[in-house]
């Protein structure tokens, strides 16, 4: 599968695990001031896909949108439960702890270590 979760010959199955919504929720985690095209191009979708997810998001009230200038600021809120019943005991905030490393967090690298990201340092 390549970077934008797209289906390759190297992988044939062509399926992940999040949703497109759980990747615009992450990233905007990692930056509350991203631009719609920013998170289209590393989702390797439409720029009005995003503006319909965002929207949607919002609209449902899983994140907040202000406006600053000429651009949007987005914020998570982080209460909100997950939609599906298997997993509406789960927040939105445990979500994104989960796909979004932060400082002094641990993530597995492709080689199989554990890489802190705060300091790139390998386990």
């Amino acid at each position: 599968m390549n970077s934008h979760g797209k289906q390759t010959k190297a992988d044939p199955i062509g399926f992940t695990f999040l949703t497109n919504y759980s990747h615009v929720l992450a990233l905007i985690a990692r930056k509350p001031d991203v631009r719609m095209n920013e998170i289209a191009t590393r989702l390797g979708v439409t720029e009005r896909a995003v503006q319909r997810i965002v929207n949607e998001l919002a609209t449902a009230g899983y994140l907040t949108v202000v406006r600053e200038g000429r651009r949007n600021r987005y914020s998570i809120v982080p209460g909100m439960p997950l939609r599906h019943p298997v997993e509406g005991q789960i927040t939105i905030g445990s979500l994104i702890e989960i796909i979004k490393p932060g400082p002094g967090k641990q993530r597995q690298s492709d080689e199989g270590t554990i890489e802190s990201s705060d300091s790139g340092s390998k386990q």
